[in-house]
C-alpha cells in the first residue's frame, strides 16, 4: 500500500507540470492591451469611448494633442 501511494505521488507530480498553460491577466499585467484599456484622465470612461481622453476640457476632436492634458 506504501508503494502504491508513493507511485501515485511521484506520477502526480510529474503529470502536474504538463497542463501549462497561458492565463490573460485583467489586473494590468503584461499582456493588457495597453492601447485599448488604458484610462488616462481617470475618469471611468475608457480612452476609446471618452470624448475628451486627456481630462483637459477640449473635446478630443479639437484638441490639437488629445493625449498631453497640458496642452490644447
Amino acid at each position: 500500500m506504501k508503494k502504491l501511494a508513493l507511485l501515485l505521488i511521484v506520477t502526480g507530480s510529474f503529470v502536474s507540470g504538463c497542463a501549462v498553460y497561458e492565463v490573460p491577466y485583467r489586473d494590468g499585467g503584461p499582456y493588457q492591451n495597453q492601447s485599448r484599456d488604458r484610462d488616462r484622465d481617470h475618469d471611468g470612461i475608457r480612452d476609446r469611448a471618452d470624448r475628451d481622453r486627456d481630462g483637459d476640457g477640449v473635446s478630443n476632436r479639437q484638441d490639437s494633442r488629445p493625449d498631453d492634458p497640458r496642452r490644447y
